[in-house]
């Protein structure tokens, strides 16, 4: 998968996932001011709780939005060895088992999978371990993470 057609799919991602919360937040809102959903004691805290799902929903709802224009106005750049690993690499590391993984490094949306099976690629952010290592590394370089206390190598094989 090369970046632009990457850059589409995850754009179209976040587009469906804040569609979903979207829904989801205006649902537990019309729950927490449902007239049924009065407290008739103190113990009936049902419109409490639809407040609390509503207002987490709609700021997750927000990041998502921020995330989607940040996706929208990033510009694609060719990777220069000279710069080393930036926001908008598609890099594959390579374990000490020969396990590969290809990871996009984006400004926003991490954690996200997109693809599936060998042409899975994650989105990480530099805010990440991972991410803060792999910038400004070239192809061949290698990066070292502790894990549930184990080290874990992995090396740069490929970036564009």
């Amino acid at each position: 998968m090369d970046k632009p057609a990457l850059l589409q799919r995850i754009v179209a991602t976040l587009e469906q996932d804040m569609e979903v919360l979207r829904r989801a937040a205006q649902t537990a809102y019309e729950a927490a001011t449902a007239e049924e959903n009065i407290a008739e004691n103190k113990y009936d805290t049902l419109g409490l709780e639809a407040s609390y799902l509503a207002t987490g929903q709609a700021r997750r709802t927000a990041e998502i939005r921020q995330a989607l224009v940040t996706y929208q106005q990033l510009l694609l750049r060719d990777y220069d060895p000279a710069r080393g690993i930036q926001i908008g690499c598609l890099v594959t590391l390579e374990d000490e088992d020969g396990q590969q993984r290809r990871l996009f490094l984006g400004p926003e949306g991490a954690g996200l999978k997109i693809g599936e099976g060998a042409e899975q690629v994650t989105v990480i952010t530099p805010r990440a371990p991972l991410g803060q290592q792999m910038l400004g590394k070239r192809v061949d370089d290698e990066i070292s993470l502790v894990v549930n206390g184990l080290a874990q190598v992995q090396f740069i094989i490929a970036v564009s």
